[in-house]
Formats: C-alpha cells, sequence, structure tokens
C-alpha cells in the first residue's frame, strides 16, 4: 500500500465521485434521514475466491463521499480470500456510504481483478527463474493503480511511461533505418543509468542487437525453440524478457525456455472484474 500513499489519489477518486454522484444523491435523499449512521460490510462473492486489493481506494472513496468513515477492519493489500469472507467493515453516515458504494466497488473490483490474475500467471511459473510483469496497455488515467495491483498479484512493473526507460518497438527500428541504426541513436542520448532495450522479431535481429551493444531484448511472439535459441546467444548478461499472446496455458511452458521476464498485456487490459458486494446495517 505505500506505494499508492505516496501518489496524490485525490483528484482520481474526486473525478470518479463526480462522475457518478454529479449534483447529488437523489435516491438516498429520498429514502435516508440526515445525519443516519450505518455500517458497511464488503463481501467477496467470488466462488474461488480473490487477491485483494484496493483498500486505500476504499477509505480514499468514503471520505471523499462524506462518510466520515471509521475502520472497523481492513485486510491487507495482497491476502487471499475466500468466498464469504469479509474484506471491510466500515462504520460512518449513512448517506456518504450509500453515495460512494458504487465508486468504491469499481476500483476494489478492477484492482483486485487484476491482482487475482496476476497472481495466476505467477503461480504458473514458479519453479522457474522467470518473473511476470505487466506493460502500458492500461486504461487512461488508471495506471498507477493499476500496476499497483499487478504488484499487489506478485507481478513486477514494467516501465512506467515513456520517460521511465528505452524500448525500442519495431516502429522506432523502421523510423531509424534498421537495428544498428536504432541502438545507436539511443545509446547517443540515453542516460547512463538506462537499460536499452530493443524489440527482436527474429534471431538475426537478437544477433544483430548483440553485437550493437543491447543491454535487453524483447523477443516478439517467438516460438519456444526460438526463445530457446536467443537465450544461447545472449548467453546471461543480455535481459530477455517473452513478449506476445502469452496466456496461463502457455506461461509456464515459455517460463521453462530460460527467459528472464514475461510481459503480459491481459494483466491490466483484459482482467476481470470480481465480484464483491456492500451490504448496510443501519444503527
Amino acid at each position: 500500500m505505500e506505494l499508492l500513499r505516496q501518489l496524490d489519489l485525490t483528484d482520481l477518486v474526486r473525478r470518479a465521485l463526480a462522475e457518478d454522484v454529479g449534483q447529488g444523491d437523489i435516491t438516498t435523499a429520498a429514502t435516508v434521514p440526515a445525519g443516519r449512521h450505518g455500517r458497511a460490510r464488503i463481501t467477496v462473492k467470488e466462488p474461488d475466491g480473490i487477491i485483494f486489493c484496493g483498500g486505500l481506494m476504499i477509505e480514499q472513496v468514503f471520505a471523499q463521499a462524506g462518510a466520515r468513515p471509521v475502520i472497523n477492519s481492513l485486510v491487507a493489500e495482497g491476502r487471499r480470500l475466500h468466498q464469504g469472507v469479509v474484506a471491510a467493515d466500515i462504520a460512518g453516515n449513512l448517506a456518504g456510504l450509500l453515495g460512494g458504494e458504487r465508486v468504491a466497488l469499481n476500483f476494489a473490483q478492477l484492482m483486485s481483478g487484476i491482482a487475482t490474475i496476476t497472481h495466476r500467471y505467477v503461480e504458473a511459473i514458479k519453479g522457474t527463474h522467470a518473473k511476470i510483469i505487466d506493460t502500458r496497455k492500461t486504461h487512461p488515467g488508471l495506471r498507477a493503480i493499476e500496476k499497483y495491483a499487478v504488484r499487489c498479484g506478485g507481478g513486477m512493473n514494467h516501465r512506467f511511461g515513456l520517460d521511465s526507460g528505452v524500448l525500442i518497438k519495431d516502429n522506432h527500428i523502421a523510423a531509424a533505418g534498421g537495428v544498428r541504426a536504432a541502438l545507436e541513436g539511443a545509446q547517443r542520448i540515453a542516460p547512463h543509468t538506462f537499460r536499452i532495450q530493443i524489440e527482436c522479431e527474429t534471431l538475426a535481429q537478437v544477433e544483430e542487437a548483440v553485437k550493437c551493444g543491447a543491454g535487453a531484448v524483447l523477443l516478439d511472439n517467438m516460438p519456444l525453440d526460438d526463445l530457446r535459441r536467443a537465450r544461447e546467444i545472449t548467453g546471461s548478461a543480455v535481459l530477455l524478457e517473452a513478449s506476445g499472446g502469452v496466456t496461463l496455458e502457455t506461461v509456464g511452458a515459455i517460463a521453462e525456455t530460460g527467459v528472464d521476464l514475461i510481459s503480459v498485456g491481459a494483466l491490466t487490459h483484459s482482467a476481470r472484474a470480481v465480484d464483491l458486494s456492500m451490504r448496510i446495517q443501519t444503527n
């Protein structure tokens, strides 16, 4: 949770509440007496359980919604929860709890969904030295919380943005005029603290990239035999990342080829929101 605490999530939550509440919660205003207090319990409904993530967002949402929340219990981020377990127990102003319900659940369901699928990928490669990493295929405006959720699920983060690393993709290679030209251009301007990574679609490109001083190679949609051969070409000094078409069914075999990293865009762009429910008790 410390990663999220370092970020200012106030505006993200404010915009999410403004989108949902608009000028006011008409239904709650019509049915809930002013000043009424209550208690909300958020419960896991997934039959197979979840990896919980998003507790800090729940706190922020209810605080901004005017619930003046008192957290009776909130499970730790990254904890595995079974169906029926109470993930959060929060007391506060009833109108604020009801007004923030949907936004709080939306955040927690999305983040827990990402953490849960990430955990499955991590478990699928256990026993190998490879690591599961995310990509920049995140929902606009939600990258910080989605990459945080990947960490909660046991995965690792790739670049946060274009300014946090050098990754020469196929279009960069085409624009520069080839692998050598692209790498030489990056080597001229990249800070010495940056590892220069380049995407390769063929083993010939891998050989050229190594000769030109690439520190890391992204192996794009290569068959297993080519992944193994790429490891032989580069040796252990070059970081190898496998990417493209990775699924839970294939990730184990990919990890066994000797690659260091396996990037999975589906962790964030295709994660299914988990099923959480909130029930209110009135005082």
